[in-house]
């Protein structure tokens, strides 16, 4: 089994309380400090910033693919949406 590495403090986060603001950084509504500190956290913390990444691209695809229902059925596209809605917590 493979090792958990320890949780890092670094720019006054601890890696849970990025993980916790992922959503909100992304979604670009984190206060100007709160968005500072997760970057702080990300340039020093590689395995925050590779997880963190990953959540990104995983976030953008998703919304993407949504926004052009032509590829999916309307539907399909209208279930996703609701899906993500629900586990985002977002209107």
């Amino acid at each position: 089994m493979a090792k958990v590495p320890d949780p890092r403090l670094e720019g006054g986060l601890w890696c849970h309380e990025v993980l916790e603001a992922l959503q909100g950084y992304v979604a670009d509504t984190l206060s100007s400090q709160e968005r500072d500190a997760v970057e702080a956290h990300l340039r020093r913390c590689d395995q925050c910033a590779r997880f963190g990444g990953a959540y990104s691209e995983v976030v953008v695809a998703l919304r993407r693919e949504l926004t052009q229902p032509e590829a999916l059925d309307r539907a399909r596209a209208d279930r996703l949406a609701d899906r993500l809605r629900s586990v985002t917590d977002e209107p």
